[in-house]
């Protein structure tokens, strides 16, 4: 009985208390009932696990799907695969630590932060991800309209925040100042992972600002994971494999 007990304070139903003292009452409490029943609830939980876990991906922002399952670590063979299985059990958001994925295009980062982040989706965390530029448009926008602390306010509530592509477009000093604002604003509250092609000692160019730019590195690295990713792109191996295969079969028709 205590497992059935723990199945319908699981599932929710609002008829529980109706069926536990139901089976309570030896007429319904048959073996055959009871298993019968345990299954009823075995599935009901089942479905509502993955249905939990697919509105909080779906509502993260992700636009593609990816795991840690479908990462090549042996392409990438300088990333320490045991430190990216730590950051899986979240610990870094329990302890309110950020993550800096840095490489070159085509390295993986955005994989390996878009599966850390839907992970920690599918483990209850809130979690929103969003590309650096159409973050900065937004809160841009919203200063125009006078509600910038209201969006950074919402941005700031995600247990996990994934900035996609910091430094892949320009950014103009509103803009650096808009990004310090919300770093300031999840700073020692909860963790960020972000994706970046430039090197630290680059920041200052990108934000066009020294001292702004040391604002938010001193923010982002206080906590920090820094993954540096020197390896080759993927991306252009792929499309080398692709176009062989293409020439392959080409020349045996």
């Amino acid at each position: 009985m205590k497992e059935i007990e723990n199945l319908l304070n699981e599932v929710k139903w609002t008829t529980n208390e109706k069926v536990f003292n139901l089976l309570m009452d030896q007429r319904y409490s048959s073996p055959l009932i009871v298993e019968f029943l345990k299954s009823i609830l075995r599935e009901e939980v089942n479905f509502k696990t993955k249905r939990r876990k697919y509105l909080k991906v779906k509502t993260g922002g992700f636009g593609i799907i990816k795991t840690i399952e479908e990462f090549d670590f042996t392409f990438q063979p300088q990333i320490n695969q045991n430190q990216i299985n730590y950051f899986l059990n979240f610990d870094f958001i329990k302890n309110k630590q950020n993550i800096i994925f840095q490489g070159t295009s085509g390295v993986g980062k955005t994989h390996l932060a878009t599966a850390i982040g839907i992970a920690a989706a599918e483990s209850k965390y809130s979690v929103y991800f969003i590309d650096c530029n159409r973050l900065l448009n937004n809160l841009q926008e919203a200063k125009f309209k006078n509600q910038l602390a209201q969006r950074i306010k919402h941005y700031s509530k995600y247990k996990l925040l994934i900035i996609d592509e910091l430094g892949f477009l320009p950014m103009d000093q509103e803009k650096a100042n808009i990004f310090f604002q919300l770093v300031n604003s999840r700073y020692l509250k909860s963790s960020t992972i972000i994706t970046t092609n430039k090197l630290f000692s680059e920041w200052g160019k990108l934000f066009q600002d020294e001292v702004i730019a040391s604002a938010i590195l001193d923010r982002l690295l206080h906590k920090s994971h820094v993954v540096s990713i020197a390896g080759k792109s993927y991306r252009n191996y792929e499309s080398l494999k692709l176009k062989e295969e293409i020439e392959w079969k080409d020349n045996v028709k």
